[in-house]
């Protein structure tokens, strides 16, 4: 059962891959290959049950891009990010407008939180 459970997850992962909306396609092009000061990023990662948006495992660092969705949906975000960061994880939220309209803003953001401890 958990194995298949796992490759499901892992087969979700595949499918949001490829179906990133534009924040997460415009964001990933500036995190990909290194290009944020050498920084392997994932994109769509599985972290057991979880898929994030994108991981970092040097920093153990986790960039969740929120659209309007997650304003339905913050009580499990929080649940989510507590059981993440229970496991190690440090996590930073940016909305698909900072993004979209704030790239440089962004991409700061998450320079802040791969040399700090905490973010936010």
């Amino acid at each position: 059962m958990r194995r298949r459970a796992l490759a499901q997850v892992q087969e979700r992962a595949r499918q949001l891959r490829q179906e990133q909306t534009p924040a997460e396609e415009r964001l990933w092009e500036a995190l990909r290959n290194r290009r944020l000061d050498g920084y392997k990023f994932r994109r769509q990662h599985p972290i057991g049950r979880f898929i994030v948006d994108f991981f970092c495992a040097e920093a153990m660092l986790i960039v969740e891009v929120d659209g309007a969705v997650h304003d339905r949906q913050a009580e499990y975000d929080q649940l989510r990010a507590d059981v993440l960061q229970q496991l190690g994880y440090r996590l930073l939220r940016l909305r698909n407008d900072q993004i979209e309209s704030h790239m440089d803003a962004a991409l700061e953001e998450i320079r802040r939180c791969l040399f700090r401890d905490t973010c936010n």
